[in-house]
């Protein structure tokens, strides 16, 4: 196991830290080579992946629908049995829209978000001040998604929400090594929409691209949805999603950011309550 992570690790800084890597790495990083991945994968020549990625991963398909994969994206985005995954329905308590680790934190006009390593403001992420503006003195949530975790998300509260708003960019690992050399968020393709919620205010959700994965699958566009219902899923590769509160519309549980400001993520689950509604 310490071979492969270091054998991963030297081939993250020849990408990074040299000039030939970075020349491989705009073709690595580029939507193209992206697709290009993705239609493998949504084809029947990735079947025969299946077997080792599962076992590798010490996935339990006891866990989920998985009688007909036919592809390796069949798999990746296998759909859990509902008695694995309760969603908590009371309208007061706050829930995860997916599984991943979660980092909190409080925003203010200053805040830099401390994502993995690197310093990012809101309005970084939006491209849109005014977007960001509806957030200050409001918190932000960052799940990511693992390789290994669960690749569907849900809609966390009733809602109304407006259309995706989809920013192209270069598609880049969100591993340690590349935050060192790049602001992995800001670059990186990324769909948001804001959802008129029935008990937490204005709540935008972005889902963010890696490498990769390049294919964010939003089932909606505007419309009015319901707290459990499936929002989307993540194609192969590992993911992260941000959700931002506005002020005084939620209270999330102080172990989040606590363990956030000593540098640790939390393992949560999808419908899993994170806080409870300010009244």
């Amino acid at each position: 196991m310490k071979k492969k992570q270091k054998k991963e690790s030297l081939g993250l800084r020849f990408l990074y830290n040299t000039l030939v890597g970075r020349a491989c790495l705009k073709v690595a990083a580029s939507r193209t080579l992206s697709k290009i991945v993705g239609s493998f994968m949504d084809s029947r020549l990735s079947k025969p992946l299946i077997k080792g990625f599962v076992k590798k991963n010490g996935i339990n398909l006891d866990d989920f629908y998985s009688d007909n994969f036919k592809c390796f994206n069949d798999c990746f985005t296998r759909k859990i049995k509902e008695d694995r995954r309760p969603i908590e329905m009371d309208g007061d308590v706050f829930i995860s829209p997916c599984d991943a680790l979660l980092s909190a934190y409080r925003i203010d006009k200053d805040t830099r978000l401390n994502i993995k390593d690197s310093i990012y403001s809101v309005k970084d992420l939006f491209e849109d001040g005014e977007i960001a503006k509806k957030y200050e003195d409001g918190i932000c949530l960052v799940f990511r998604l693992c390789v290994t975790h669960y690749h569907r998300y849900i809609y966390l509260d009733n809602c109304e929400k407006g259309d995706n708003v989809f920013i192209k960019g270069k598609l880049h690992t969100v591993r340690p090594i590349a935050l060192e050399a790049l602001p992995v968020f800001k670059r990186n393709c990324r769909e948001y929409t804001v959802m008129s919620t029935e008990n937490f205010g204005d709540v935008t959700q972005m889902e963010v691209g890696a490498m990769l994965v390049g294919k964010i699958k939003n089932h909606h566009r505007d419309g009015v949805h319901t707290r459990g219902e499936e929002k989307g899923m993540f194609l192969y590769g590992g993911s992260t999603i941000v959700v931002f509160l506005e002020k005084d519309k939620a209270q999330i549980d102080e172990k989040y950011f606590i363990a956030t400001e000593k540098g640790e993520e939390v393992d949560v689950l999808m419908g899993q309550a994170l806080g409870v509604k300010l009244k």
